[in-house]
């Protein structure tokens, strides 16, 4: 069978996006493809999506086929499921925590100049969106928080890097909470992990 084959009907199995590793293991050690060759026919499949309502795309914990944004218009009538709606206070927490991570709950806190809801922080880790990253060496030693490859996957993101501007961040999440006019924090240098 033609490698790139074994690629695509892997990734459309999945449900989930696979990684170097996860596509080697495919394989027998013996008939594994080189990294290369992995490669090689992960372009070639990303050029024949080119055009197509599907791409290839190279997210944080992997590749994975998805449909093209440009359609999910109508994909997304397929899915009873309503997006969530989402509070002020719940976007700017993870807000801060993406763009200023790693972060203290005290230092959100500041940011925000009201205290952050042990609700958030757990509902933000329950949906595997942020995680304990350390902790402070400061009396105390509070958790610092950051996002996860899973917030990475979510958001179409292969690093923090690809952050948008905060507006559009939030723009994006489909939030009518937030007024176009009126900051939510500065849009602070964003670090990698």
């Amino acid at each position: 069978m033609e490698l790139k084959a074994i690629i695509e009907a892997a990734l459309l199995a999945a449900g989930r996006p696979l990684s170097l590793v996860d596509l080697e293991s495919l394989f027998a050690e013996h008939e594994r493809p080189e990294q290369g060759e992995i490669l090689a026919a992960l372009a070639d499949l990303a050029e024949d999506c080119r055009g197509r309502p599907i791409e290839l795309k190279q997210v944080a914990s992997g590749y994975r086929l998805q449909v093209r944004a440009d359609f999910s218009p109508w994909v997304s009538r397929l899915f009873e499921e309503r997006p969530g709606r989402y509070s002020r206070a719940f976007l700017e927490t993870l807000a801060i925590i993406a763009y200023r991570q790693p972060v203290t709950r005290g230092e959100i806190e500041d940011i925000r100049g009201v205290t952050v809801s042990s609700s958030i922080v757990r509902a933000l880790q329950d949906r595997g969106w942020i995680q304990v990253v350390g902790h402070k060496e400061v009396p105390g030693r509070p958790a610092l928080l950051g996002t996860t490859k899973q917030f990475l996957d979510y958001f179409n993101l292969k690093s923090l890097d690809e952050l948008p501007p905060l507006r559009e961040f939030l723009d994006d999440m489909a939030l009518q909470a937030v007024p176009k006019d009126q900051p939510i924090i500065e849009d602070a240098d964003h670090q990698s992990t």
